[in-house]
């Protein structure tokens, strides 16, 4: 492509997203009112899970120029982007197969939440592979289990008197409902936070940080000490409101200016890349995690909101406390994959914001339709 063609690109696909950012849809259900509505009829689970092909592989990584430039007009999308967002954002976008990075605030720690189950299930994944789980191994929860915030796992507990499932259920929960006390199940099994930590040293992933599970890091922002009974019903939130201000604030500050779960996002997007390219897991444990993370349940409005028809999004989503007027860990990982295709990884972290949901949800909508454009315009 001549220069004057790459500029006539760039200048379409800067004013392309401009009018895509500048839409918004309905706001999403908020997660008091969802807290609220009347609990489902718990599901029957099994204790196996189907490995299911993931639709429309991507072509083999030889046909991809290893040297392939950054394209500009990427590059000024996701620029423009980044500095128009009010608040502290990190984007990456990772071609798969070439060496190149787009990227605002993409060497930053921002805080993950529950982006960081990904971890959890490949450290799982991987012990498996070495032949020290198994999938179809089950474990049995009891209210002594259970954690706080999202664990639709917590009326199966409560409804039996406890509840006994296999550990590929606990992952599909995790991953698909964020099922907080399902992670942290999982995380139990695969060997604690030091386990995950020494999976991300070997595959040499760098500036990916892993907390110390959910009960603890979500007190800690809170200003809290953990206590089981925090686990039941409004405990936590009763607990949390009877806090001095001061002391939420500072809590909120201290684990925003250093998060114990912080990662950047161009790492995030590197990782999946290599999870992509299977270089993190077995080809089995690959293709079963993939399969997973698309069947995703959590943030349609997220960055899959701008994923055009004919192109497949597998993600994971993180969402952390909020103390008014500020949001906290408003996050969207994942994978795009092309009708032809061709596979780019995403990562939109948003650290802190005072911006209604409906914005953030255009930033991120903004990001997926710019990787598209850009594909269709090379």
């Amino acid at each position: 492509m001549s220069f004057k063609e790459k500029r006539g690109a760039a200048a379409r696909l800067v004013l392309l997203i401009a009018a895509l950012s500048a839409c918004v849809s309905a706001p999403e259900r908020p997660r008091a009112m969802a807290a609220a509505a009347s609990p489902q009829k718990p599901q029957p689970t099994t204790n196996s899970w189907p490995i299911r092909q993931v639709a429309n592989p991507p072509l083999p990584y030889r046909d991809i120029d290893q040297n392939e430039a950054p394209p500009t007009a990427l590059v000024s999308v996701i620029r423009s982007l980044g500095q128009s967002f009010k608040g502290k954002v990190g984007i990456a976008v990772r071609r798969i197969g070439a060496d190149w990075t787009v990227a605002w605030n993409g060497n930053s720690l921002f805080p993950q939440q529950s982006v960081s189950k990904l971890w959890v299930s490949m450290t799982f994944l991987d012990a498996v592979d070495r032949g020290k789980l198994r999938l179809t191994d089950t474990t049995t929860l009891t209210r002594n289990d259970l954690t706080l915030f999202h664990q639709p796992s917590a009326a199966l507990v409560a409804k039996q008197g406890g509840w006994t499932t296999s550990y590929s259920e606990l992952m599909r929960r995790a991953m698909t409902q964020s099922d907080n006390t399902c992670n942290d199940a999982l995380l139990r099994a695969a060997g604690g936070p030091d386990a995950v930590r020494g999976f991300l040293a070997r595959r040499m992933i760098k500036d990916i940080r892993f907390g110390p599970g959910e009960r603890l890091l979500q007190s800690a922002t809170a200003g809290l000490d953990w206590r089981q009974d925090y686990s039941l019903g409004r405990n936590f939130y009763a607990a949390r409101a009877r806090l001095p201000m001061s002391v939420r604030v500072k809590a909120l500050d201290n684990y925003l200016a250093s998060p114990p779960d912080g990662a950047a996002p161009s790492a995030i997007v590197a990782a999946l890349a290599k999870l992509k390219q299977g270089d993190m897991l077995s080809p089995a444990s690959t293709r079963l995690l993939l399969n997973v993370m698309s069947e995703a349940k959590t943030g349609p409005q997220r960055v899959k909101g701008g994923v055009p028809a004919g192109w497949h999004y597998l993600h994971k989503t993180g969402t952390g406390q909020d103390l008014a007027p500020r949001s906290t860990g408003y996050n969207d990982v994942g994978i795009m994959t092309a009708p032809d295709g061709t596979s780019y990884a995403v990562a939109v972290m948003i650290g802190s914001t005072t911006v209604p949901i409906p914005e953030r949800w255009a930033l991120m909508q903004a990001v997926s339709k710019a990787v598209a454009a850009n594909h269709e315009t090379r």
